[in-house]
């Protein structure tokens, strides 16, 4: 089950890193792809990286989390994905 709480907080820093104020740009979902929907370059995934350290600290390792993947799953990443795993680590 994803945390609306969880899921508000990825979009807020993904609008950061993508510097685009609260009610402009896509909407972001679960179902949002990072790399199909919101077009995220590699340093925008470094940059939502080390706001998620800097929000969670070392519970959450991003970097750690993709480096673990194939390109294939990096490229198909949804919002939701990462919102889960963060509950996840959360949990314990």
């Amino acid at each position: 089950m994803v945390h609306e709480e969880t899921l508000a907080l990825v979009a807020r820093l993904l609008r950061e890193v993508m510097n685009e104020p609260e009610g402009l740009g896509p909407d972001i979902t679960r179902e949002t792809a990072f790399s199909a929907d919101l077009e995220l370059e590699s340093i925008e995934l470094v940059a939502l990286a080390e706001k998620l350290g800097a929000h969670y600290g070392p519970r959450i390792d991003f970097v750690a989390w993709l480096s673990g993947m194939e390109l294939d799953a990096i490229l198909s990443l949804t919002v939701g994905d990462l919102v889960e795993h963060i509950d996840a680590c959360l949990a314990g």
